[in-house]
């Protein structure tokens, strides 16, 4: 099938409309290659049903993005380039910012955070804990949603931390049923968001940016793209830490390499707009030097060894052929000083030596990635099996979730009736203690009065708002309380028995009147005595 099948491209498109993954930029035939596989899973063997099943399954679209996107990450991936990370980037870095400033990092293409949580350990390590909290922000971007809500959780089983220092895990990591949880406190100072490398604008003013072995799955020109965004994304003097798989030999104007094998580069400050470049105008080239015949030339020009003739002003007189090979010094450079190109031919010779370095590191990387693809794919098999029992765990915890969530819903409801039932009883109550031809008051054991009815403001001429909380025996009003402190005792006292008499009294008008007065225990509907105990005093004009 060809890598322009138009029914592939209206899958992709199909895939951009209704789910937001762009996926123009990345390689065509290792795009094609996941999505076959993935096919062949759901014997779908066409594009055009794929896409139907897509439509009809929406389940499908996480494992095809599953597929697609492969998610390999580990804490310190990599030990050795990890190790001189910290030593020779992070910790010159640290120590050369002042002590108030803050330090920020992107971490390109985070997967499930564990290369996040990596940056947090070790600037955690180089500053201190209180120090990272203050100073350090690390925003872990990646483009797959669940990725990064696995991310935000930060729990993580024994596999994956069983290669970490174990004093790294007692002082970074709780242990929660049964799964290791980064540290809540610094995990505040990482932040967790979709980024599209190839759509969404960068973070900017970033001091260190990682991205390992994200870029390799784009193509040359989206490479391109991705970079220039990682230029403006550095600060002047950032650091940028690829992964292994990754080369960066067409990309020297933008970064120079720190360490070639271990993928560090620092950005490069760039005056000039990007695509801009400023050359000198050619200088005119003088006409055949002569004193040189055609055989002595010839041989010259075909002979093995890279050669360059001067005449006695410096400028070049001849180039052979091997020149040209090597250096690019070609019969159009015949009468330019000499000193114009050696600083051409030296950069042109740095050049080779790291395109050398990196081709001989490539050489032993693929070597060595052989090695591990045959391990990846005895960790994928066991991997898609834990999937799988994974998924069916989810499910029945959605599942679990939603009754959950139903019960809650019923048990709002019920709380909403007797909330409103209660309301009605207040108000029956209020109603009932308003119609009585009788002042009542209701104290607690304390004495301090809980209730008084409208008929007791009418009677004594104190409104309710007065006397609640106040203690009955220090009211004053036209009642005698200290003839009625023996009723209260009865009523309050081992046994609570009820007691009334008349009192004489003067109402709120000044008037004589004779009041019966009547004091009766609080008690509950099965005749015991209410919770905190009290008693109502009932007063009526006789």
């Amino acid at each position: 099938m060809q890598e322009t099948d138009p029914t592939f491209e209206a899958l992709l498109a199909y895939l951009k409309e209704t789910r937001g993954f762009d996926f123009t930029g990345y390689k065509r035939s290792s795009l094609m290659r996941r999505v076959r596989r993935r096919m062949s899973q759901v014997d779908t063997p066409a594009y055009p049903e794929y896409l139907d099943h897509l439509q009809v399954h929406p389940d499908e679209f996480t494992a095809l993005f599953n597929t697609i996107l492969i998610n390999v990450t580990a804490f310190f991936r990599d030990a050795d380039a990890w190790k001189y990370l910290r030593d020779e980037v992070l910790e010159p870095m640290v120590t050369g910012k002042p002590g108030d400033s803050m330090i920020r990092v992107w971490s390109a293409g985070c997967a499930s955070g564990e290369e996040a949580y990596t940056l947090a350990m070790a600037l955690a390590e180089i500053l201190g804990v209180e120090q990272f909290k203050e100073r350090v922000k690390i925003y872990a971007t990646d483009v797959d949603e669940e990725q990064l809500n696995e991310a935000r959780q930060a729990a993580y089983g024994e596999r994956e931390v069983q290669d970490l220092a174990p004093e790294l895990v007692e002082r970074y990591f709780e242990q929660v049923n049964g799964r290791f949880v980064f540290r809540k406190d610094l995990r505040r100072s990482v932040i967790f968001g979709r980024n599209d490398l190839v759509q969404d604008a960068p973070i900017s003013r970033i001091d260190l940016l990682t991205c390992r072995n994200t870029l390799m799955y784009f193509n040359a020109g989206t490479q391109a793209k991705i970079l220039g965004r990682f230029h403006f994304a550095l600060a002047e003097t950032g650091v940028l830490f690829l992964g292994k798989a990754e080369m960066l030999l067409s990309h020297s104007s933008l970064f120079t390499p720190i360490d070639l094998k271990r993928r560090v580069f620092r950005r490069v400050p760039r005056p000039y707009a990007p695509g801009v470049v400023f050359t000198d105008p050619p200088q005119a080239v003088p006409g055949r030097v002569t004193g040189l015949d055609e055989p002595r030339t010839e041989t010259f020009t075909a002979s093995p060894p890279a050669q360059l003739a001067l005449t006695p002003d410096g400028l070049v007189a001849l180039s052979n052929r091997q020149l040209e090979k090597l250096f690019g010094v070609s019969s159009r450079d015949i009468g330019r000083p000499f000193r114009d190109l050696r600083d051409e031919l030296e950069h042109a010779n740095q050049q080779l030596e790291a395109a050398y370095e990196e081709l001989q590191s490539t050489n032993e990387e693929l070597e060595t990635t052989n090695e591990e693809l045959q391990s990846t794919v005895e960790e994928l098999e066991t991997t898609n099996e834990e999937l799988q029992s994974t998924n069916e765990e989810l499910e029945t915890t959605n599942e679990e979730l939603q009754s959950t969530n139903d019960e809650l819903q019923s048990i709002n409801d019920r709380l909403r009736i007797s909330t409103a039932r209660l309301d009605e009883a207040n108000a029956f109550l209020e109603t009932v203690l308003t119609s009585l031809q009788a002042g009542v008051a209701v104290v607690d054991a304390d004495l301090r009065i809980r209730m008084w009815n409208r008929h007791a403001e009418d009677l004594w001429g104190l409104r309710s708002g007065e006397v609640i909380g106040q203690h009955f025996l220090n009211l004053d009003i036209g009642l005698p309380i200290d003839r009625v402190r023996p009723l209260l005792r009865g009523s309050l006292g081992a046994g609570g028995a009820s007691a009334e008499t008349e009192l004489d009294a003067v109402d709120r008008r000044g008037r004589p009147i004779t009041v019966r007065v009547a004091c009766t225990p609080l008690r509950r509907r099965d005749g015991g005595p209410a919770d905190g105990d009290g008693a109502i005093i009932v007063m009526e004009t006789a």
